[in-house]
């Protein structure tokens, strides 16, 4: 196993998977227990720690979107299956209480008062497929108390994908953005007030990120000094950018 962009030494040993510890580990174990008691079954469980202090979780069966991304991960159905699936793990996550003294990743987030534990980071990477469609959810070591909508628009940042089609694959750049919100936002029950605040969200979000990113490459190093070094930054103005350019037109399949 590779790990993710910023997590070095993941590994794979029999049908568990090891990743180093982190200070969030505990509040993110607390998550994964809470939503295997809801009965979502489309997270890792949380299964301790072994003998090197790396935590221990459930490897869950499936493919993820390789680069270049397969057409698999691109058509609406996969779309329509992921916002269920969010949805699904939004009203399980709902009901969890955090442990005292919970420790989160910090992280761009809403100004809105948090209304659950949202994952954060629903990128390509982080999606398994099972059938050609999204089954779980993995990596929730960016998870943090937000909003659902929050959630949604990290999510539509790169499944819509809210983005200038310079950095996005061939296969993405004829994508129809516009309905592809509108589809998303149908299939995950998006309440008409959110869809209206979801654009000026997504916006806030990208400023947000980027100073947080740059913060991460210089405190961090690392994947975070990686990802930074190979144009993240510019990624997300070029994002902010290419948002307000469309963002009436995209607001009307919204609305």
């Amino acid at each position: 196993m590779l790990g993710g962009d910023v997590t070095c030494g993941v590994v794979r040993v029999g049908e568990t998977v090891r990743r180093p510890a982190r200070p969030s580990t505990p509040a993110v174990h607390a998550l994964l227990r809470h939503l295997e008691a809801a009965g979502f079954d489309g997270a890792p469980r949380a299964l301790g720690t072994d003998e090197r202090g790396r935590e221990i979780l459930s490897y869950v069966e499936g493919r993820s979107a390789p680069r270049p991304l397969p057409g698999y991960a691109l058509t609406d159905e996969a779309l329509v299956a992921l916002a269920v699936l969010l949805r699904r793990f939004h009203d399980a996550a709902t009901g969890f209480t955090p442990p005292p003294r919970a420790v989160w990743e910090a992280g761009s987030n809403d100004d809105a008062a948090p209304e659950l534990v949202g994952h954060c980071d629903v990128n390509l990477d982080n999606v398994i497929f099972r059938d050609g469609l999204p089954a779980a959810l993995i990596d929730f070591d960016l998870a943090r108390p937000t909003t659902r909508l929050f959630d949604v628009v990290t999510t539509l940042r790169h499944w819509a994908p809210l983005a200038d089609p310079l950095d996005l694959e061939p296969l993405q750049r004829s994508l129809p953005v516009g309905p592809r919100l509108r589809l998303f936002c149908d299939a995950y029950g998006l309440a008409p007030r959110d869809r209206r605040r979801l654009l000026d969200l997504a916006r806030l979000r990208f400023g947000r990120s980027y100073h947080v990113m740059r913060t991460r490459a210089v405190t961090a190093g690392g994947g975070w000094a990686r990802m930074w070094e190979s144009g993240a930054g510019e990624r997300i103005r070029r994002a902010l950018a290419w948002l307000d350019t469309h963002q009436d037109e995209l607001d009307a399949h919204l609305l």
